[in-house]
């Protein structure tokens, strides 16, 4: 019973809304720290130690994003950023400890979008493939015709109706119409809803979304939209 349920959850997660990352990074234990702490956002990470394994694993698998140390071995990194980009448009943030700016000014005109000095906050790194996969993605809009959502006024409508929703409701809401079909824990919630403190409990949550529910119509025992999954979050359904 519990085997089924960890199966469909791993299928419905798999079925759209993770970001995937290929991470190239020799340090097992950055890699290691880093890899458990994205993956609270909603974000799958592949650690490789080599540009050899990098570029193998290029050909068998499509990323949104790739995260490039430059002290590797066999080869440095701004040599395989070049190589990369002569073949793949997947973008590229450049996380190294080599703060030389021409080390920085190379690595851009290779093809990186972006260049993180370490040492950093975790959550910087959070932010910045966000910002570089709304760039690269600027016209994602939720998959269902009963909701629309217009980010640059911040509001959501349902069925042609303006919500009146309080800002960590709207919030909430727009991670489930960016993420259709995707369970999404109550930690991976919290994480990326700005008005809402890391600490809060799985409790302030679930009366978030109670909240919500009551708002577009839900009925909490037979959800049309915000489905509860036992032991793992919710899951929008357009």
């Amino acid at each position: 019973m519990l085997s089924t349920q960890i199966k469909q959850i791993e299928t419905e997660l798999k079925g759209g809304g993770m970001i995937n990352i290929l991470m190239i990074e020799d340090d097992l234990d950055i890699s290691s720290l880093l890899a458990r702490y994205l993956s609270q956002y909603g974000m799958k990470v592949q650690s490789v130690e080599t540009p050899k394994a990098a570029l193998n694993a290029l050909e068998l698998d499509h990323y949104d994003l790739i995260i490039l140390d430059l002290t590797l071995p066999q080869m440095d990194g701004l040599e395989l950023c070049k190589i990369i980009r002569k073949d793949y448009d997947t973008p590229i943030i450049i996380s190294s400890a080599r703060g030389d700016l021409t080390d920085k000014i190379i690595g851009l005109e290779y093809g990186a979008d972006d260049y993180l000095p370490k040492p950093y906050e975790p959550r910087e790194l959070v932010a910045r493939v966000q910002s570089i996969l709304r760039r690269y993605r600027p016209n994602l809009q939720p998959k269902s015709s009963d909701f629309e959502l217009d980010e640059s006024k911040i509001q959501i409508k349902h069925k042609g109706e303006l919500l009146d929703l309080t800002t960590a409701e709207y919030e909430i809401l727009r991670l489930f119409l960016l993420n259709p079909t995707t369970v999404l824990s109550r930690d991976y919630l919290a994480n990326n809803a700005e008005s809402i403190s890391w600490e809060s409990s799985e409790r302030t949550i679930d009366v978030i979304i109670s909240r919500i529910r009551h708002k577009i119509g839900d009925n909490p025992k037979q959800p049309r939209y915000i489905k509860s999954i036992r032991g793992a979050g919710y899951k929008f359904t357009p």
